[in-house]
């Protein structure tokens, strides 16, 4: 009997061992990265960072590739999203008040988690968010002043755009705004923040340097974003219920006139964005999924193209050839070639993708 025990062991070893007397080599629960991700994550292409509403993330992707090559999660409600001057710290506005659809009862929703507001900011170098400052309650959208130091962020809660000194984290002012303000843009001649308000349809016209409100301007039905042209004499500003975009006078702050994109309604202009050299204006569209470009010096709108549901964020690559296109619903970023306006490339980016940056990498 001890025999035939001694042998039985003899053959379990050898099988544990293998038949050169080796152990089997370990095998990893975690699967070996593609060689295509490795080459994304080393890439020195520029960056694209976007903001996912729904998960709270910041999906981060490769230029090159457009290869997600990293995902961190941010907080609750990530929109706004900027990167510093340098380029070096990625800003996301975080929020701790639900999400609310269209023809949503508000009454209905849990109570807003003001623990979870701020801004969040995101070091490149660390790939790590580093800290959280306070921007006043439910930020949604913001922008920076052009060294850095000041950040302006839309208070929709409290209707109200607070003005945040960047190094402290702190709000030094908060100023009244329009109902529902959300779209925040500082004049390239660092003069004026203009801030949209959704439920009244106008713009306030923040003299930075007075730091008080000297003018509103209507401009339309809910105004949700601006760009000026670089020389800070005109901007554009969408008006989503219009189906327009917006012509305003930045010197004098009047509105001088309101260009059709499509069919009020069915078109819902939402986020504008202005070539490098101004001569055409990208419109994402919403619920049309399309962006269009519009002929700066003619008005007229020219190719449209489909680039998912309800588009909302988009952005440019640095050298105007490239714009990206977040898409909420469909949950992907759209690569789109602006010489030919059609899309090259499609990717998964996250849930609800919001807000976009592209962002050189050092």
């Amino acid at each position: 009997m001890k025999r035939f025990a001694v042998c039985i062991a003899t053959v379990v070893f050898a099988a544990v061992m293998g038949c050169k007397g080796k152990p089997p080599a370990a095998t990893s629960a975690v699967p070996a990265e593609s060689a295509a991700l490795v080459q994304a994550r080393n890439s020195t292409a520029p960056r694209i960072y976007v903001s996912d509403e729904a998960d709270g993330d910041l999906t981060i992707l490769d230029s090159a590739s457009n290869l997600v090559v990293d995902t961190i999660h941010l907080g609750k409600r990530p929109r706004g999203i900027h990167a510093s001057p340098d380029g070096k710290q990625i800003y996301i506005a975080v929020s701790g008040s639900p999400i609310a659809g269209p023809n949503v009862d508000e009454s209905t929703l849990p109570p807003p988690d003001r623990s979870a507001d701020g801004i969040a900011v995101f070091d490149v170098a660390q790939n790590k968010v580093v800290r959280t400052i306070d921007a006043g309650p439910d930020p949604e959208n913001f922008d920076l002043s052009a060294d850095g130091k000041l950040l302006y962020a839309s208070n929709e809660d409290t209707q109200a755009v607070a003005i945040v000194d960047v190094a402290s984290g702190k709000v030094i002012k908060s100023l009244p705004m329009g109902d529902q303000p959300e779209g925040v843009k500082v004049s390239p001649n660092g003069k004026f923040v203009y801030v949209t308000s959704e439920g009244s349809g106008t713009i306030a016209v923040l003299d930075t340097a007075a730091g008080k409100v000297i003018t509103t301007m209507k401009v339309g039905h809910r105004p949700r974003n601006v760009a000026f042209l670089k020389d800070s004499s005109k901007a554009y500003i969408n008006a989503e219920n219009d189906g327009a975009v917006v012509l305003v006078d930045a010197v004098h702050h009047k509105m001088l006139k309101s260009i059709a994109i499509g069919e009020a309604g069915k078109v819902k202009p939402m986020f504008v964005l202005l070539s490098a050299d101004d001569a055409r204006l990208f419109i994402s569209t919403g619920r049309a999924h399309q962006v269009c470009a519009l002929d700066t010096k003619s008005s007229k709108v020219g190719t449209c193209v489909e680039v998912g549901a309800r588009p909302w964020g988009i952005a440019l690559s640095a050298d105007g050839k490239t714009l990206y296109s977040a898409n909420g619903p469909s949950n992907d970023v759209s690569v789109v070639d602006v010489a030919t306006m059609k899309v090259t490339a499609k990717t998964k980016a996250g849930k609800g993708p919001w807000g976009i940056v592209v962002v050189p990498r050092a």
